[in-house]
């Protein structure tokens, strides 16, 4: 059975005003999405309630004078570069008040004409920025030094910002020649207010730069930079300032609204142009409430504003204010992201593109909410049940009709699904026999994922009942860690055939040269992708005498082909290994040291250092990053030790690759592997050949150590999998809630279970008999068990 189904700057000796370049910008394009193409997007949904777009009319269509989608996404992309995290202090500050404004405000010519295309140091930068946030301050600030706004040029695209850059570069050398433009990470004299004390920097300015130093870590959630998520954004957004006006009109002006993650974002991209910021709320008339009324970031406020702010969105609007990828407090989805590790895995580039049958994961965050109440005289018995449409159509989230009946908005269910889920179903089931086991369908409702991206609101809203509404949010699709397990497959020879009579015949019965143990790797979906082959013996087997040898302890190596099985047509299960080798591992033994090195293709040293204290090293080529291997489940993977996931006796099957750099100091975990169940995830930058000949070589080796088989590598057969399909690994996820299905956790809090085959062993133990054509038993557990 098979596993699956399968420019050049003028010289400076002119004046200022000569020296300031004319450059013809243009405008930049709308982002680019990383989300499944068109073909991977999944058909129309069939319902049997009607479905609508829940986007009502705004009562004001507000216009706004900069292209806020564009703003939000050079404002993120500036955030996650800045300087040491945006901690600067005084003397930065200095450096904006002393030499850039004055800059800035000569090169725009003091009389309110277009900013100068300039793009000042990233220190510098960030202060502008922050002192633009607080708007009030800003403008009474230039006003009283230079007599004018001073605004910032609309560069809204990479290149011509990096253009602009240079060209400031060069105009800051001839004017501060004794200043550098950039400063080195020693040379920030950090966030340390006890510094203001003795030094002429404006306080005011460093008090407001310490307030946005957490800013970049709001926005951490890599689906914020998505530009389907800045047109909801916006929406919203513009929602959010009618609503001001709305408490304008009304002479509630007492009133306070907090800003909700995505607010905040446009909000703080329109600040960023604090010319147009002020055209435009003049022109909406609320110029003078918006600071009045909305809480500002880092401002701490009661809860009972903030559900304030819930109530009159709610009432106005008819939708909920806290949204999927769209909250209030980032505490309370904080810890349930990290636990799929969004922020690494969506920030780096792919190293796998090019692995034509490793598929990327999406993932989403889904809300779905409830309104109002079900009109039946059996609501006892009645009881809505939520089912993915695909890849986990075991699926069944229950809960009682008699408990959903609110009057406002009522958040049911909190889930993450990936896009190959392709949506979820909505069923209204009676029981027949006194518990939910046993139901019947009465009517549902289905939500496409695709049908959804194509809203501006990113949700969509249908009717269960009469007076029961549903409405489904979600946050764009989100590339994911990858997934990869490896299962046990037949002997294959050295050309990577399976050991079998079938392939004999097909070879008028010349015997199959060398025995090599297989497994094949699945990705998280059960598709077969990869095949890993480790070397045991050499010779042929013929009836009598002649039995493949084992060969010599250094000979041993382990190598990766990529693709999947080509299978026989009279046979499903016999066939050949893919051709293409991608990568090998060597081991050589150091008795005098006690030690394992294995040379991997990739350019990667592993050394096991034996004995009582086991330890792992990785070297690789580049000076830039240091490599560690820690025994456990390490910074994002851990498992809090009063949790009923964690076991210390499992602990050390687990190795985390930590890897530190410039941009992570602190180091962060880009690779988990089990070695005893060969199972890994890791991040996209992470080449998953290099993952797969770690995890082996790291299994064969503590094979060796403990002189017993811990992993399985002795099993030659193939394991029957789950169906694909019905509950496929990571498909649908609950992190944040208490469940007793381990699949609707992070795999790693209860591998065993979620990576359990379908196939039943009798006292846990696999059978022992094998084809004697395959070798004796004795020639693997030589190899395996020396």
């Amino acid at each position: 059975m098979k596993h699956h189904q399968s420019a050049h700057v003028a010289p400076f000796d002119q004046p200022l005003s000569a020296l300031t370049p004319t450059i013809t910008f243009t405008r930049g394009t709308a982002a680019t999405n990383r989300m499944p193409s068109a073909a991977e997007a999944p058909p129309e949904p069939t319902a049997t309630a009607s479905m609508s777009s829940s986007s009502p009319v705004s009562r004001g269509q507000a216009f706004f004078s900069v292209d806020l989608a564009a703003a939000a996404r050079r404002l993120l992309a500036f955030l996650r570069s800045a300087p040491a995290g945006g901690a600067v202090g005084p003397r930065s500050v200095r450096r904006y008040e002393d030499l850039w404004l004055p800059l800035a405000a000569e090169a725009t010519g003091g009389g309110g004409e277009e900013p100068a295309m300039l793009v000042p140091p990233p220190d510098v930068q960030f202060i502008w920025l922050c002192h633009c946030f607080h708007h009030e301050s800003y403008i009474s600030y230039c006003v009283s030094r230079f007599g004018c706004l001073i605004d910032r040029p609309s560069i809204l695209d990479a290149e011509n910002e990096e253009y602009a850059a240079d060209c400031c570069r060069d105009l800051w050398a001839a004017r501060y020649p004794l200043e550098p433009f950039d400063l080195d990470n020693n040379e920030f004299d950090g966030s340390n207010l006890n510094a203001i004390d003795n030094d002429n920097a404006n306080s005011e300015i460093v008090k407001i730069v310490q307030t946005y130093a957490g800013l970049a870590a709001r926005f951490a959630s890599p689906f914020v930079s998505e530009g389907v998520y800045h047109v909801a954004a916006k929406r919203r957004y513009m929602r959010f300032l009618d609503l001001i006006r709305e408490g304008v009109c009304t002479t509630r002006e007492d009133t306070r609204l907090v800003p909700s993650l995505d607010i905040l974002l446009m909000w703080l991209a329109h600040q960023s142009f604090p010319v147009s910021y002020a055209t435009d709320m003049t022109a909406m008339a609320i110029r003078d409430n918006v600071t009045k009324m909305v809480v500002s970031y880092g401002e701490v406020v009661s809860e009972e504003v903030v559900e304030r702010t819930r109530v009159l969105w709610e009432e106005a609007y008819d939708e909920p204010y806290d949204l999927s990828g769209s909250e209030v407090d980032a505490r309370a989805v904080d810890t349930a992201r990290e636990a799929f590790h969004w922020e690494a895995a969506a920030s780096e580039e792919d190293a796998n593109r090019l692995y034509k049958g490793l598929q990327p994961r999406f993932l989403m965050e889904v809300y779905v909410f409830l309104k109002g109440q079900f009109d039946s005289e059996n609501i006892s018995k009645e009881f809505l049940r939520l089912r993915a449409q695909r890849c986990y159509r075991s699926l069944k989230l229950d809960k009682p009709m008699s408990s959903l009946s609110c009057k406002n908005w009522q958040k049911t269910w909190h889930l993450y699904c990936e896009f190959a889920t392709r949506g979820l179903t909505i069923e209204v089931r009676r029981s027949t026999s006194g518990c939910f086991r046993n139901s019947k369908i009465l009517r549902n409702i289905s939500f496409s994922w695709n049908d959804m991206l194509h809203e501006k609101s990113l949700i969509l809203t249908g009717e269960l009942d009469a007076r029961m509404r549903v409405m489904a949010s979600i946050t764009p699709p989100i590339q994911a860690p990858y997934l990869l397990k490896c299962v046990p497959d037949r002997v294959t020879d050295d050309g990577g055939a399976m050991i079998s009579d079938v392939i004999l015949r097909m070879r008028s019965y010349r015997p199959q040269e060398g025995r090599w143990l297989t497994r094949t790797v699945l990705d998280y979906g059960g598709r077969e992708c990869f095949v890993i082959r480790m070397r045991i013996g050499r010779g042929i087997w013929r009836r009598g005498p002649e039995t493949p040898m084992a060969v010599k302890w250094e000979d041993r190596s382990i190598e990766v082909r990529e693709g999947s099985w080509s299978y026989i047509a009279s046979a499903t299960s016999v066939g050949y290994a893919p051709e293409k080798v991608v990568g090998t591992a060597t081991p050589t033994k150091n008795q005098q040291e006690n030690k394992v090195v294995w040379n991997f293709s990739t350019g990667d040293v592993l050394t096991v250092w034996l004995g009582d204290d086991l330890n792992f090293q990785l070297q690789n080529e580049s000076p830039e990053e240091e490599a560690r291997l820690l025994v456990g489940r390490r910074l994002s993977y851990s498992i809090n030790k009063d949790s009923t996931s964690y076991n210390h006796n499992e602990e050390e099957q687990y190795i985390t690759l930590v890897r530190t750099s410039a941009d992570h100091p602190d180091g962060r975990a880009t690779v988990l592997l089990n070695w005893k169940l060969l199972a890994v995830e890791f991040l996209p930058q992470e080449d998953a050949v290099f993952v797969l000949l770690l995890c082996m070589a790291i299994t064969r080796t503590m094979t060796e150590i403990r002189r017993e088989d811990v992993a399985g590598l002795l099993v030659r057969r193939r394991i029957r999998e789950p169906q694909v399909g019905q509950r496929d690994w990571g498909s649908v996820m609950l992190p944040s809630s208490p469940s007793l299905d381990p699949h609707l956790q992070p795999w790693y809090r209860n591998a065993v279970r979620v990576l359990s085959s379908a196939e039943t062993v009798p006292n846990g133990v696999m059978p022992t008999k094998y084809s004697p054509t395959d070798g004796k038993d004795e020639l693997y557990r030589q190899a395996l068990i020396p």
